[in-house]
């Protein structure tokens, strides 16, 4: 095992500091008591214990990351891509969308892409938490933030944010950003909305967490009515997983959008390009890449990121139901692992449930494993890890550790934790 194996399954540290988490999520008066109330109401949100990754690893998924970016360029892709979207998809104002999130599982062979995700939650608190995370060695100390990159990310999201005004609105002045979701205060991650909230304001933005039923599209702008009278809304941050404003509730929203009358970011063509399950099958398939032009270097290294996947189709239902102890099944509009099943865990039941659904059959590449203490007792949890990235560069390496089927924040000991690279 390289040394990041070793600590991983061999180090069960715990190097959470509640006073630093403290002074990194409490910013603003608004966040004041906000770790007391996670601790009562997210109780599995952060690991006490940091995951370990080899720097090769780190490479390796920037690359990735980089290589997947060039391919979603291409106008083969995006013309197989926006061809199965709804209308909406097609629309191109600009932005590319902000805090794409590339997940992956870590193999003895290197890194293995389990989807991507076009609105990934979770950054803002998983750079508070890494902050949060003390030394327990001279050599975690050495590796916790070498290059100072924690302490400036900050000013590194809102300048995306700010990108991407820039891309659809030129040198006009941005003034309001509404963070949007529905029924925002009931969101699993509202935590972090105030803490945008509080980030946007704290850089002289007009911000608001807003319900998408609130909106108000009126005179040939989008409005809210907590915003002063005559301001219109500049921006969406968009938390909506109706991911291409379907729903009759995102109507203003919609129409706003669909004018060009506000910028969303992310939107339905960020959806439509990277995160709908069925694009894991083109990308897995080289020969179709090397039609679409992909260089023979891009497509040996998606060859050994991208795990095989294929479309379920009644065609080839028996010999998918053979195989399934072997597959992952994802619905093709899926997130957050809602509706995912592990092959050899599917009841007839689930599966006849599965062929009358749009899914997806993945290869199915276990996951690495992370030692963490729970309580007076040592136990190993399942981990991921998600690359948040911004037009194909990596922000932020974060991970998940976990128990069960798919990835949850129910499991004691686990929950977020940071990613320290060694040597």
């Amino acid at each position: 095992m390289n040394l990041a194996d070793t600590l991983n399954l061999g180090c069960a540290c715990q190097t959470l500091s509640l006073p630093l988490l403290r002074e990194q999520l409490e910013t603003g008066p608004a966040l004041d008591g906000l770790v007391a109330r996670l601790t009562l109401s997210h109780p599995h949100l952060f690991s006490a214990s940091a995951v370990f990754m080899d720097s090769a690893m780190e490479r390796r998924i920037q690359q990735a990351v980089a290589a997947i970016e060039r391919v979603i360029a291409l106008p083969a892709w995006q013309q197989q891509a926006l061809a199965r979207a709804p209308a909406i998809a097609a629309h191109d104002h600009g932005p590319a969308g902000v805090f794409m999130g590339y997940d992956f599982h870590l193999t003895e062979t290197g890194p293995r892409l389990i989807e991507i995700n076009s609105n990934a939650g979770g950054a803002l608190l998983n750079a508070a938490l890494a902050r949060a995370h003390s030394a327990c060695c001279n050599a975690m100390g050495q590796v916790a933030d070498p290059q100072g990159a924690l302490r400036a990310l900050d000013a590194v999201f809102v300048d995306m944010f700010r990108a991407e005004w820039t891309a659809q609105r030129g040198h006009a002045s941005l003034r309001t950003v509404l963070i949007v979701d529905d029924a925002p205060e009931q969101q699993y991650l509202a935590p972090e909305f105030e803490m945008f909230r509080e980030l946007f304001a704290a850089h002289g933005l007009t911000a608001l967490v807003a319900d998408a039923t609130e909106l108000q599209w009126r005179g040939g702008a989008l409005h809210h009515p907590a915003l002063p009278p005559g301001m219109p809304v500049d921006m969406v941050y968009n938390r909506l997983t109706d991911f291409y404003l379907q729903d009759d509730n995102h109507q203003a929203l919609r129409q706003a959008y669909e004018a060009g009358a506000v910028v969303l970011t992310p939107h339905p063509r960020t959806h439509a390009l990277h995160a709908d399950k069925r694009n894991l099958i083109a990308l897995s398939d080289t020969d179709l890449l090397a039609q679409w032009g992909v260089s023979e270097e891009d497509r040996a290294l998606l060859s050994a990121v991208v795990p095989a996947t294929q479309r379920v189709s009644a065609g080839e239902a028996d010999a998918l139901w053979a195989a399934r102890r072997g597959l992952f099944f994802k619905p093709a509009a899926g997130f957050g692992a809602r509706a995912a099943y592990r092959g050899d865990k599917l009841t007839r039941r689930v599966w006849s449930e599965i062929l009358a659904g749009d899914y997806v059959a993945q290869a199915l590449v276990p996951p690495s494993e992370r030692l963490v203490r729970v309580q007076d007792e040592t136990q190993r949890l399942k981990l991921d890890l998600r690359a948040y990235t911004y037009r194909g560069q990596v922000q932020l390496l974060a991970a998940r550790t976990w128990t069960g089927q798919t990835t949850n924040f129910r499991t004691e000991g686990g929950g977020f934790a940071p990613v320290m690279v060694v040597p």
